[in-house]
């Protein structure tokens, strides 16, 4: 059995995980993700006790229960490098025995939900409604470093887009990543249901323009055109598809959702969103106390 080395797997003095300081013991079976670190406590509120709470740069993170059902939320920060981090620390904690430093022989799978903001890129998606990634999209190429990229890619889809994007190859080639079906029927139709792209920027990879023009700029009316066995990218991000790809290559389940809080077909936005957030923090968690 493979020994992992201590350059691979960096553990603090204190037995806990290098980046995200946390202890196997401490993360429960259902972990909440959340971009901003002050939305940790938004999600908490609800609980009805933390047990824990620990914090180091954009992570922070804290255990509790909500109607008797313990959950672990999770601040990310923005992007995909960071998700990376994450979910990586998050499977050493479930899966790898930190004292002999080698794999668990049985391997646990994580529940893991993102709860994001987001923009939305059809018409007819309302600012303040919730989408889940039902599929999601990276433009990030994260998943391109890790063998079997494929085997967990709908390669038919990626095709099609690729061909309709007429995609720079100076690009990292985009991926696309179902979402857990365990969360599309737990949560049914209380969301919208769409593909998400997760844009490894917030400006140009979006199809912002400020002072610097777009490679392509006809980036955002081909993204809304896609369609795809009637289906269409319904939203811009920046976390999802590192979660869904990495989630399915280490065996846990995942989603996403998020609130829109932009619609950039109508050039709509509201910065003041903070009810619509509360509202789905509120119908995830009790949705997920069925797991």
């Amino acid at each position: 059995m493979r020994t992992i080395e201590a350059s691979e797997l960096m553990i603090n003095s204190d037995g806990s995980i290098f980046h995200l300081h946390l202890k196997p013991e401490d993360i429960a079976d259902t972990v909440i993700l959340v971009g901003d670190p002050a939305r940790v406590n938004l999600v908490t509120s609800y609980f009805d006790d933390v047990e824990l709470e620990t914090n180091n740069r954009e992570f922070v993170s804290k255990t509790g229960r909500y109607k008797g059902k313990r959950f672990t939320v999770l601040s990310t920060g923005i992007g995909t490098d960071n998700i990376d981090i994450v979910l990586n620390e998050l499977d050493a904690l479930a899966n790898i025995d930190f004292t002999s430093r080698t794999v668990k022989p049985q391997v646990k799978s994580l529940n893991l939900i993102r709860m994001g903001t987001s923009g939305a890129l059809q018409p007819d998606i309302p600012v303040g409604s919730t989408v889940m990634s039902d599929i999601s999209i990276g433009f990030d190429g994260l998943l391109n470093f890790y063998a079997n990229r494929n085997k967990v890619s709908e390669l038919d889809i990626e095709d099609a887009f690729i061909k309709h994007m007429n995609w720079n190859a100076q690009l990292p080639n985009p991926y696309f990543v179902a979402a857990s079906n365990k969360f599309s029927k737990l949560i049914g139709n209380e969301v919208i249901h769409g593909m998400t792209i997760s844009a490894p920027g917030f400006y140009a990879p979006q199809g912002r323009v400020l002072r610097l023009p777009l490679q392509d700029a006809d980036l955002l009316a081909k993204i809304e055109s896609f369609r795809f066995n009637g289906k269409c990218i319904t939203n811009f991000e920046m976390e999802s598809s590192a979660i869904a790809g990495l989630a399915l290559l280490m065996g846990h389940h995942a989603t996403t959702i998020c609130t829109i809080i932009a619609n950039r077909y109508v050039k709509a936005a509201n910065t003041d969103y903070k009810n619509a957030v509360e509202n789905m923090i509120k119908m995830g968690l009790d949705k997920l106390i069925q797991l």
